[in-house]
Parts: C-alpha cells; structure tokens; sequence
C-alpha cells in the first residue's frame, strides 16, 4: 500500500511536494483537492500536470476506506463500523435531528481508561487512531456533505491521542483545509490535566469533560483516572480559563440510579463549579454486558435535573437514541471482534 496523502496538513504535504520536486503552490493544490473537492484518486487532480500525477502515484495514495458495516435505528442514527488500520474496529454514529446532524467520531481503538460504564473500556487498549482514520470516518459515510456538528465522544479517550486530535482539528477548521467552524466541534475528555491544556491552547473547539460524580471517592470507583487527575484538580484548571458561547464547556454526566443522584451530589456539583460559566449534559445509561450499574429512572432523573437548575446550573437531558440498535458506544465493535475469536 502507498502512503495515503489524505490526513496530511498543510506542512507536510509542503514536504511532499518539495520532495519530488513540485512548486511551492502545489501543496494547497494537493489540499484542496483532498478537503474540499474530495478527490479519491490522485488522477483527479487535474490541475496537475501529468508528470506531477504519475510521480505522486508511485508513491502516495488518496487513502480513504469505507465502513465495513451499518447498523440503522427507527429514529434515524445509524452507526457505522470501520477496520482500524492496526487491526480492530472502531464506530462513529450518525445522529440526525431537526436542526442538526452530528457525527460522534472515535479517536482510539479501545481505551486504556476502564471506565466501569464504558464497553469500549473493557476492550482494553489496542491502538491511537492516525489523523487520516479520524476524519475518514467523517467524510466517508454517506451523510457525510450534511454534516452540521462534529464530536469526539466516540471510542477512546481523545486527549490519550492528542498530537492526531490536534492535527484532524487543523485540517477540519483551517481555511485550506475543510473550513468548519470550530463552535461546531466539542472533544470530550475525562480530564487528562496537561492534555487538556494543550487542547484549550491550541485549538478553539468546545471542551466536554466526563465528570459524572463530583466526589472524589465515587468518582475513583467508576473512573480509575480520577487518582492521577482529581475531578476537583481539572476544575481548578478550568477556572484559569474563560469560557462564553464561543467557546464553551460543558460537563458530561451518566445518571446511575441511587449512586450520583441524590440532593448531595447536587450540592456539591454547585459548590464545585461555581464560577465557571458552563452547562451540564445529563445522560442515561445504557446497560453494557458485565457492568452491575443501572441508570436512575425517569422522576428521579428529572428531579435531579430541577434541583440542578434550581441551583443556578444550565441543565440539560440529553436524548436517548439509537435504543434498536448497539446504543453504547463500543457494543459493536466489540461484537465484531467476539466474532473474530
């Protein structure tokens, strides 16, 4: 296989270019023919010359893959299964809604973080995804010229690959490249302290933060994590930062019934982000094979829900979808690998 020139920033497709010998103005030729035309062979490139072309091919290839599988939900998500390059397999759902579509795009396969609640954590570690597998996924699916919002809040914990993040971000928000704004993109972490500050100084995108229980000790029972980086360490962080609908964060937090949901956790959630203009995504579980957790139910879900508000906290439900299909994300994936062994 050659290598693939989709993936490549700006830089270094300047490298390649200077090295078979192609003028300086090649290189934005070569990304606009990757980012914005969508070219899926080097011959497409017909600005090139022939010459240009035939060098190009005999080392380098455009590098795109489709998905392997689709799984359709009544409500219109649908996830897609992708081979990883090192072996494996990763998803990204499509989340269709009225005035917006989503793409929840993955960024490893597996996850070194063995979250209690996550199906991809009990996959274990396998590989980071290369910049090109990242935005593959976003411009290989069918819906993918409707695309309005992008999240990193699929397989694998972002900030665990932050130097192939940081580089899809480049390419999907520089004026050579794809050209999206960056509010319509949020990476979601679990709080990988100096990661995240290099996330929130060298990209403007939305910051999402897996909190899902403000004490420290709770928080340590489902995200072994929390005993390197402390929920109340990445909130002081935070704190040094400002934050406004330009560049926004929001807290994450998976609602287990009787473990996080009570009057406490509200009070202490107030206390602990006081001060940082944010929001909180309320979330329901989605049972996984080997997890004893369960979600909480409805009335105390919404009860949690008025109490936070009632606190000065903008609080939000958000929308089960995909329950007809492998919902959690890391189910498919890992059915597909149960099929392998």
């Amino acid at each position: 296989m050659n290598e693939p020139l989709f993936g490549k920033t700006l830089t270094e497709l300047q490298e390649i270019t200077n090295k078979i010998g192609l003028p300086k103005f090649a290189a934005k030729q070569l990304a606009e023919w990757l980012y914005k035309k969508r070219a899926t062979s080097v011959d497409d490139m017909t600005n090139l010359s022939k010459k240009a072309r035939t060098a190009l091919s005999e080392t380098y290839e455009i590098g795109l893959t489709k998905p392997r599988s689709v799984q359709s939900s009544s409500d219109g998500t649908k996830k897609y299964l992708f081979k990883a390059e090192a072996n494996g397999y990763i998803e990204a759902a499509y989340i269709p809604e009225t005035k917006r579509n989503t793409l929840c795009v993955s960024a490893q396969v597996g996850c070194k973080m063995n979250c209690s609640f996550c199906a991809t954590g009990k996959q274990g570690f396998q590989a980071n995804l290369s910049t090109r597998e990242i935005l593959n996924q976003i411009v290989s699916i069918p819906e993918s010229e409707k695309l309005t919002n992008l999240v990193y809040m699929g397989m694998g914990e972002p900030l665990d690959n932050t130097d192939e993040v940081l580089k899809s971000l480049e390419i999907l928000t520089a004026d050579w490249g794809f050209g999206w704004n960056e509010r319509k993109i949020t990476v979601s972490t679990i709080g990988i302290i100096p990661e995240m500050k290099r996330f929130l100084e060298e990209s403007s995108c939305h910051l999402a933060i897996s909190l899902h229980n403000p004490f420290d000790d709770e928080r340590t029972a489902i995200m072994p994590v929390n005993k390197a980086h402390p929920i109340a360490d990445i909130v002081k962080e935070l704190k040094k930062y400002s934050f406004d609908r330009h560049r926004r964060v929001s807290f994450e937090y998976i609602v287990f019934g009787g473990l996080n949901d009570t009057q406490r956790h509200v009070n202490e959630l107030a206390r602990m982000l006081n001060g940082i203009k944010c929001r909180i995504n309320l979330i329901r579980f989605h049972n996984i094979p080997g997890s004893e957790l369960k979600g909480t139910n409805e009335e105390r879900l919404l009860k949690f829900k008025e109490a936070l508000i009632a606190k000065g906290i903008t609080t939000t439900i958000r929308a089960s979808r995909g329950q007809d299909i492998d919902a959690a994300c890391g189910l498919l994936s890992t059915k597909e690998l149960l099929k392998e062994n």
